[in-house]
């Protein structure tokens, strides 16, 4: 199975990003990819006041309907990245990831457990201030294969993908807009450690470059194998990266390292709830 991710600079300009971003998702489909990726906010990354003004629920997405269309005409699975979501009933928005299978129907929708609340890079996040945090682990087919949905920060918390990983998930999709001064140092150490946990491909699209009003973004999207070998990394700028996934290696390497069948359930147990 071939699968593609796609790396964007995007901005305070849906137009501009959904013409870059068709226009790679073309290009990654007529290079054989079933399943191609997007970033976290592909269709606009901008400030709370610009998110907010752009934001829709799900069946009236400029964005979302944009990638039901690519996949409907291509014959390819698309994960559409992240989008913000207005959520009916919800004051926050919901910084939501969308499954979209062959004929463009919606295979998944994942909206971000871990919010980005953090002072990094002389920079003050905080996502929870304007949107909501999602409280369901999603693991949805697409294209004959098990994905388990993730989004940027939820990269730090291996707890997520292991519980995605004991529920089928055999790929796991990372969108992300992940910092310049967070990724220079984490992003292929975490990257490949949650495929080497558990024996998972990732395929991890990233933003690039800079964005108002603070976002300076790492890029360097990834494709992991099982083993954690790195498979495809993108250079510096917009573009798309490609590899076939063997899904037999992954069966060789479950079967030879059964570390997912030699957990001990039983054996855990969770500490005491420490406040931070």
């Amino acid at each position: 199975m071939r699968v593609a991710a796609v790396q964007l600079n995007s901005r305070a300009d849906e137009d501009h990003n959904l013409e870059v971003a068709g226009r790679l998702v073309a290009e990654a489909a007529e290079d054989g990819a079933a399943l191609v990726v997007l970033p976290e906010k592909w269709n606009l990354l901008a400030g709370p006041a610009d998110l907010l003004a752009g934001a829709a629920p799900l069946d009236a997405s400029r964005a979302i309907e944009a990638a039901r269309g690519w996949a409907r005409d291509r014959g390819i699975a698309v994960l559409a990245g992240s989008v913000a979501e207005r959520v009916p009933g919800q004051q926050r928005l919901s910084n939501t990831s969308v499954l979209i299978e062959t004929d463009g129907e919606l295979a998944g929708v994942y909206r971000k457990i871990h919010m980005f609340d953090v002072d990094v890079g002389g920079v003050r996040y905080r996502e929870s201030e304007h949107e909501c945090p999602g409280d369901e682990i999603v693991v949805a087919p697409v294209a004959g294969l098990e994905v388990g949905m993730t989004v940027c920060y939820d990269l730090r918390f291996p707890e997520l993908y292991r519980i995605l990983a004991v529920r089928g998930a055999r790929l796991v999709t990372v969108p992300s807009a992940f910092t310049l001064a967070t990724g220079r140092d984490h992003w292929e150490v975490l990257i490949r450690a949650r495929a080497i946990e558990n024996q998972v491909f990732v395929v991890a699209a990233g933003q690039v470059g800079e964005a108002p009003p603070h976002y300076s973004s790492y890029g360097r999207s990834m494709i992991v194998d099982p083993w954690g070998v790195l498979l495809a990394q993108a250079p510096d700028g917009e573009g798309l990266i490609a590899a076939d996934l063997d899904l037999g290696r992954q069966d060789e390497i479950r079967a030879s390292l059964p570390s997912l069948a030699n957990r001990r359930p039983g054996a855990y147990r969770w500490p005491e709830e420490v406040p931070a």
